[in-house]
């Protein structure tokens, strides 16, 4: 229990034995009363609007109820000080010194202090970037994002999953296979590398093709087709290795990876669609022209389509293209089945800016295949801009035609990388000025937070003491000034922070 609890849990107690005095006959189970820190300007530790809400119920002036509240607490209550009555009727409330004193042991008591007690399961699935190359800029908010949004619901009792959806299938995966195959051949029989169009030319490709050489002595790379599955799986394994070697360094572990080919291979798009069928959410229908397309240039082709519009979606989804074969979206719904199948209480998806057009379509394939049971949410992390001195920054391109993450982490540590990722709200774009971050500074808010933190350590070596000492509050001689009570306001706001931090899925 908070102290904002603790301290409003006696409040109701009191105001129900002095209901009668009060005059007041509605109560309604306190619904709407809340216990807050006051604005700075009044220098108070808490503010009630008791007075105004009940007044209200019994048609009673707020001003007038407040005075007898007051009267009341001052008389009944020994961890109130002093009350002032702000306002329309605000109880802007003083603890004692006892109240203080016991509020901090309990504090210093209590190893978890802020968590609540939750129990609920998440699966967050977070990065998923293609397999095709090592994380990029844009990676690392979602990522960081993703990390610290599991830390924060982990530490509020809740069990959760941090997945990692691998999308090695399709044609982009051909293409990246390719790839380290011509750069084998060119490392190999020295055959220049030609780039064509849909070929990934960065030079992580040459790192993967020589890592292969040199331990698989054996492959035979005479043709793409007679090696494809073998050289595809290398391929995927070293471009996952630099993928998890780059999350790492950022401080971030995934619990699992879920391979897309698996999904095929086990026909789950296929069970999936099918489930939908039972439900009567797939017609057999032809798909209007995409914006753009003259009707005349529109082939129609019946296929099958996912009444998505049922559950909000601004149009109907296709299921299988134009071959028959099935969408990117049809083997995503299978995914998100699979995650429903494994008895999660909530789904959270962290996309990228350029998949905000995606989030209708898959909520209303989740509302569907979970019956509405599952609480699912997608949140975007909008763009990453990169400065230097006030002026946008462009890094070397080693990588091809993005700028990875290892780029990133060679100008800045990995502490600073996350703390200004996480510095604004996901749904806003963020810049990031590299020499802002490391300047020594209180205006740069990292050093800001990592100053403070040397300065506690500094105290406790001056009094030689570490962070386990058993820290006592003698009252007799509890006097803090109004900087340390202030200090005392913001720790005893944590768990509100928590909270709504955890409630609104907003880290910042």
């Amino acid at each position: 229990m908070n102290i904002f609890e603790h301290h409003l849990s006696e409040i109701r107690k009191l105001i129900l034995s002095e209901k009668d005095s009060l005059k007041l006959e509605e109560i309604d189970n306190f619904k709407g009363i809340n216990l807050e820190i006051p604005p700075e300007q009044f220098n108070f530790d808490l503010s009630c609007n008791v007075a105004m809400v009940l007044g209200k119920k019994n048609k009673i002036d707020p001003k007038t109820l407040a005075l007898k509240l007051k009267d009341i607490f001052l008389a009944k209550m020994n961890n109130f000080s002093e009350i002032d009555i702000a306002g329309r009727g605000f109880l802007n409330i003083k603890l004692s010194k006892s109240a203080l004193s016991n509020n901090i042991k309990n504090i210093l008591n209590n190893k978890v202090y802020g968590s609540y007690k939750s129990s609920e399961t998440y699966n967050i699935e977070f990065v998923s970037a293609n397999p095709t190359g090592p994380m990029h800029v844009g990676h690392c908010r979602g990522a960081i994002y993703g990390d610290v949004l599991a830390n924060l619901l982990k530490f509020n009792g809740n069990k959760v999953i941090k997945e990692y959806y691998i999308n090695d299938y399709g044609n982009q995966i051909k293409n990246f296979v390719e790839s380290v195959y011509l750069r084998i051949r060119e490392i190999k029989f020295k055959e220049k590398f030609i780039l064509r169009e849909n070929l990934y030319p960065g030079e992580y490709i040459k790192e993967i093709a020589s890592n292969i050489i040199k331990t698989n002595k054996d492959i035979n790379i005479e043709s793409l087709n007679n090696c494809f599955e073998e050289l595809k799986n290398l391929s995927l394994q070293g471009s996952m290795a630099l993928i998890k070697d780059d999350l790492k360094k950022l401080g971030i572990q995934h619990d699992n990876f879920f391979s897309e080919t698996e999904l095929v291979n086990k026909d789950l798009v296929n069970k999936a669609v099918k489930q939908l069928q039972a439900k009567n959410y797939v017609m057999e229908g032809y798909l209007d022209p995409p914006k753009g397309e003259t009707p005349k240039n529109w082939k129609k082709i019946k296929r099958l389509i996912f009444k998505s519009t049922i559950f909000g979606d601004d149009t109907d989804r296709a299921l299988q293209k134009d071959d028959g074969s099935w969408t990117y979206f049809a083997n995503d719904v299978a995914y998100h089945c699979d995650k429903i199948n494994r008895k999660y209480d909530n789904l959270i998806n962290i996309l990228g800016a350029d998949h905000t057009g995606y989030t209708k379509r898959i909520t209303a394939a989740v509302s569907a295949l979970s019956n509405k049971k599952v609480k699912f949410n997608c949140k975007v992390c909008q763009l990453v801009k990169l400065y230097k001195n006030g002026q946008p920054f462009k890094m070397s391109k080693r990588a091809g035609d993005f700028i990875s993450a290892q780029d990133l982490l060679n100008e800045v540590n990995k502490d600073s990388i996350r703390f200004m990722m996480l510095n604004r709200s996901n749904d806003v774009e963020l810049d990031f000025d590299f020499e802002k971050v490391k300047e020594k500074t209180k205006d740069n808010p990292v050093f800001y937070v990592q100053y403070a933190y040397a300065r506690i350590n500094s105290i406790l070596r001056t009094l030689k003491i570490d962070f386990n000492y058993q820290i006592s509050v003698d009252i007799n001689i509890f006097q803090p000034n109004e900087y340390e009570e202030k200090i005392l306001r913001k720790v005893f706001e944590w768990p509100k922070i928590i909270e709504s931090a955890a409630y609104k899925l907003e880290p910042h």
